[in-house]
């Protein structure tokens, strides 16, 4: 049942607010039905009450032989009047006790008819099915019996037939309620959406802020609490691109500093005499200078101001081969991509220069296999290399990290290139992962979707 319960906060206050609203209503038309109900036994029962007084200070007044006509005018399909010498018995079966209607009816005729002898019971009576107005079976209705002495010493037996409890479905009551539950239901959904747009939009940008962190602010609108959780989301954002801002300055400014002693220090080795110690100060300084570039490089990875645009993914693709095959390396692409693509043409081409580049220098060749459809385009680089161990294959995306193996050993790389690919996929909105393929050789993933590219 858990899977029935909604996962948003629309979908619950919805469910909730309409549950009630539905609960509410049934429980008011059933206490509206039965206080009509009482009331309408209520009132009929005065009217008969009234009646009942009537027509014993009628027959009081007249003689026995009028009476009979009287009691014969008097009877109706609820009210049969009839003349006894004395007072009847009532049958045991199927006698009620009097209720508080009756009791109340038949205390109202005392007052009404001072000096008079006052006795009554009740019976259960079936209801015929043709008879009942109500859509169901309602079994039984009740016959209030009431006998009074007249003041010659006769008795008027007035039995009445009180109305039904359900005189049937009240249908114009209902198509009130009905009404004004839909009115009530369409102005709560109304209301809800309201409420929970706000939040809708905080949600969407806080998925956002891992892809640009320079998105624009929430707008801080909706009720207070929303717009305060606006206003912290806001805040936040703004300490995060001051934090990585400054970041990125100390980091862009030691490198760019170390390269002034690193140039002073090539100059120096290379008046040394000693040739071995020579070289291997030079291959010590050209590494330092690799990964201070790289780090450059990573930073400018990571630091983009370029605008999303359409691209020609494909020919962005060849573009990448036909560098690749300039330079001699052996790389070959597959598929085909159709129209165009929402992103930043200039990351997206260092994403694919540093797979393919990782490819070729560790796997010997890059084959790009490229697949496209309505939601995303994927492009998948593999290589022929000896592929990585799988409890490493998230362990490389790290900065710096270097495989002790052939892999990193091969080609001399500083532990940034994939690291700056991922960054460039979730710029777009889309991943980067690394799979060891089932025919040898290690395999990249870039899936980028059409719908949040370039976001």
């Amino acid at each position: 049942m858990m899977h029935l319960w909604p996962r948003s906060l629309f979908g619950r206050l919805v469910l909730v607010l309409i549950a009630g609203l539905i609960l509410a209503q049934i429980a008011a038309t059933l206490l509206s039905l039965h206080e009509r109900d009482q009331a309408l036994v209520h009132f009929s029962d005065q009217q008969w009450v009234q009646r009942d007084a009537d027509a014993v200070r009628l027959m009081d007044t007249l003689p026995a032989a009028e009476r009979v006509r009287v009691a014969e005018i008097l009877t109706s399909p609820r009210l049969s009047v009839t003349l006894t010498a004395k007072p009847g018995e009532a049958k045991m079966a199927g006698n009620l006790a009097p209720d508080a209607d009756a009791a109340a009816f038949q205390a109202q005729l005392r007052r009404l008819l001072p000096g008079h002898a006052v006795r009554g019971y009740m019976l259960r009576v079936p209801v015929p099915r043709v008879q009942q107005s109500a859509p169901f079976d309602l079994g039984y209705r009740t016959r209030s019996v009431t006998e009074v002495q007249l003041k010659d010493g006769m008795w008027v037996r007035l039995d009445y037939l009180r109305p039904l409890q359900l005189a049937g479905w009240p249908y114009p009551l209902l198509v009130d309620i009905a009404v004004l539950l839909i009115a009530v239901i369409v102005l709560s959904l109304i209301a809800v959406r309201w409420v929970t747009r706000p939040l809708s939009a905080l949600s969407v940008a806080a998925d956002e802020l891992g892809r640009d962190i320079r998105r624009p602010p929430v707008p801080e609108i909706g009720p207070a609490e929303v717009r305060r959780a606006a206003r912290a989301f806001n805040e936040m954002q703004t300490r995060l691109v001051r934090y990585v801002e400054d970041r990125t300055r100390l980091l862009t400014a030691i490198s760019h500093d170390l390269k002034t002693p690193i140039t002073r220090m090539r100059l120096r080795a290379e008046l040394l005499d000693d040739e071995i110690l020579k070289a291997k100060l030079i291959r010590d300084l050209q590494d330092m200078e690799n990964m201070t570039n790289a780090t450059l490089g990573f930073l400018r990875g990571l630091e983009t101001n370029e605008a999303p645009q359409p691209v020609d993914l494909m020919a962005l693709l060849e573009s990448v081969q036909a560098d690749a095959a300039e330079m001699g390396q052996d790389v070959s692409l597959q598929g085909c991509i159709a129209g165009t693509f929402a992103g930043r043409p200039q990351a997206l081409r260092r994403c694919l220069e540093n797979l393919v580049g990782n490819a070729v220098r560790y796997g010997k060749c890059a084959v790009l296999v490229v697949e496209d459809n309505t939601t995303a385009v994927t492009i998948r680089v593999r290589d022929a290399g000896p592929g990585i161990p799988e409890n490493l294959l998230e362990k490389v995306f790290e900065a710096y990290y270097r495989l002790e193996t052939a892999r990193s050993q091969a080609g001399g790389g500083t532990g940034l290139g994939l690291g700056i690919a991922r960054n460039i996929a979730t710029l777009h909105g889309g991943s980067l992962t690394l799979r060891n393929h089932s025919e040898g050789g290690l395999e990249a993933v870039l899936k980028l979707p059409r719908d949040q590219a370039g976001t």
